[in-house]
């Protein structure tokens, strides 16, 4: 009984890193196609120094 219960257990903790892992991609990809996107943006302001973020 105990090693169904540890079972579980373990099952639960990778389906739940499972599913945070595969947001965290999700998040991963947008902030790559901000970034991309700021670079467009710098791009076509001109100025040479200027930046489309604050810090």
């Amino acid at each position: 009984m105990l090693a169904l219960l540890l079972v579980l257990l373990i099952i639960l903790v990778l389906f739940g890193a499972g599913f945070a892992l595969h947001i965290l991609w999700w998040v991963a990809l947008a902030v790559l196609v901000l970034w991309l996107l700021g670079f467009v943006v710098r791009g076509a302001s001109g100025s040479g120094r200027a930046r489309w973020y604050r810090w």
